[in-house]
């Protein structure tokens, strides 16, 4: 039995666990920290889908260790297999003991496969995983498929379809929802991503459902519950991701009602020495503080400061009060947002609200070349004039423009606040300052909010 000792383990090697390590290091630079993954290689979660196209090979979406080894933070390549809470002792794989002082788990997530699905077990059946070495086998068996389907509509599916998309095959996105991205964002933005998607030659079929995946040993199509087939060569099911969390529920670390590592507002879980961050921790809306299943790299990462600043020392202004989950997606040049609650999840949550849309362009004046439409929708709630949600189409300039917003909800700003910021503007970078959208969009809401009186 080897036994190794350190002050901080982290488990789990991507984003989250990367930005637990390095911000722990950075603010307790006495401790020893070691990162345990099972991964040799770690690549970029979100930068997957531009691996099927515009990169077209997995090694430059990777991450270097470097930024591990330049922290003096120390890596082991295996498996955790179990934690004994009471001594703090971590046994993984190769009979290794770790014994810790403080444990963050950032074990991530799965993707979901669908066992009640009948074909799924057939050859060129893939999923979307994070692991490299399968990414690079769906690449190797991909170039020999002509017609491929995605199985969901979400950020995933789309994103892996329009970059395989640019490789000249025939793809086709089943979303059994009635819109692609429907969870997202408020129907006319979805309808606008649908149209901008087909133009690229994506075949899109959305309100129906599939029953299952046809095939001896090979898959050869796909059956929609309408009774329709859709030949192919290669499936790829994106229907979300589950949390990781068998380590910790098997190790006595309580898990809440939707299946997440329950954590409190600085990262820890029931065991005080033990924190949860990224996919696999608990999340709360930032506005209704319901326990949500939102996994973006973007929040994960502030979890993971969070925990890494608060290791040994709380600081009460130094915590997570929950996810404004921001969501951008990008195709060719034209980018979308959303962020906060959209109209139509407002109103579902019982919150009386105004919205203003605001329609202009990134440049001025918008004969410059390369001028993209612009267009942003505020949501505010009635009684406050607090905003509690924003969507943004535009073009590359369009993420940094929901961020805004989401800095606006998280610093819960009001309409009134927003027709008062300051901007700076010039030709080239953004809107005209006449005309700069956030403001735009909070001024139509003002006067709604007026007209009442």
């Amino acid at each position: 039995m080897n036994t190794k000792r350190t002050d901080v383990l982290v488990v789990g090697g991507s984003a989250a666990g990367i930005v637990a390590a390095t911000t722990g290091k950075l603010y307790y630079p006495d401790k020893e920290f070691l990162l345990v993954r099972k991964e040799k290689q770690i690549i970029i979660p979100c930068g997957i889908p531009y691996i099927f196209g515009s990169l077209e090979d997995s090694n430059k979406d990777s991450i270097s260790d470097d930024v591990l080894t330049d922290a003096n933070i120390n890596l082991k390549i295996g498996n955790v297999l179990s934690i004994d809470q009471k001594n703090k002792i971590c046994k993984m794989d190769d009979d290794t003991e770790i014994i810790f002082e403080k444990l963050v788990l950032a074990t991530g997530s799965l993707p979901i496969i669908p066992k009640w699905l009948k074909g799924i077990e057939l050859e060129n059946v893939f999923t979307i995983s994070k692991n490299k070495e399968y990414i690079d086998e769906i690449l190797t068996k991909l170039k020999d498929c002509k017609k491929i389907v995605t199985i969901g509509g979400g950020f995933i599916g789309v994103e892996v379809f329009d970059e395989i998309n640019k490789t000249n095959k025939d793809v086709t996105i089943v979303e059994i929802l009635s819109h692609i991205l429907h969870l997202v964002f408020d129907e006319e933005i979805t309808i606008e991503i649908e149209e901008l998607i087909k133009s690229r030659g994506i075949n899109v079929k959305i309100g129906v459902g599939v029953k299952e995946i046809i095939g001896e040993e090979k898959v050869t199509g796909v059956l929609l519950n309408d009774g329709e087939i859709i030949d192919a060569d290669a499936v790829i099911l994106s229907m979300g991701y589950k949390t990781n969390v068998s380590l910790a529920e098997n190790s006595g670390i309580k898990i809440n009602e939707i299946g997440s590592i329950s954590v409190d507002k600085y990262m820890r879980t029931s065991n005080p020495d033990i924190f949860a961050v990224g996919d696999c921790a608990e999340k709360r809306d930032f506005i209704t503080n319901k326990p949500i299943g939102i996994m973006l790299s973007s929040t994960a990462c502030t979890e993971a400061r969070v925990a890494g600043m608060n290791l040994y020392k709380l600081s009460s202004v130094k915590i997570f009060n929950g996810t404004i989950a921001i969501f951008s997606t990008s195709f060719e040049n034209n980018s979308f947002g959303a962020v906060g609650l959209i109209e139509k999840n407002a109103i579902k949550e019982g919150f009386n609200v105004v919205t203003g849309s605001f329609n202009g362009v990134d440049k001025h004046p918008m004969s410059l070349i390369e001028t993209h439409k612009q267009m942003v929708k505020l949501i505010a709630s009635r009684e406050s004039g607090i905003i509690l949600g924003g969507e943004v189409i535009g073009g590359q300039s369009g993420g940094e423009l929901i961020n805004i917003i989401g800095l606006a909800i998280q610093n819960r700003m009001t309409v009134n606040s927003i027709l008062t910021i300051q901007i700076g503007t010039h030709p080239l970078l953004t809107a005209p300052p006449t005309a700069y959208p956030i403001i735009k969009a909070a001024e139509i809401i003002s006067k709604k909010l007026i007209s009442k009186y």
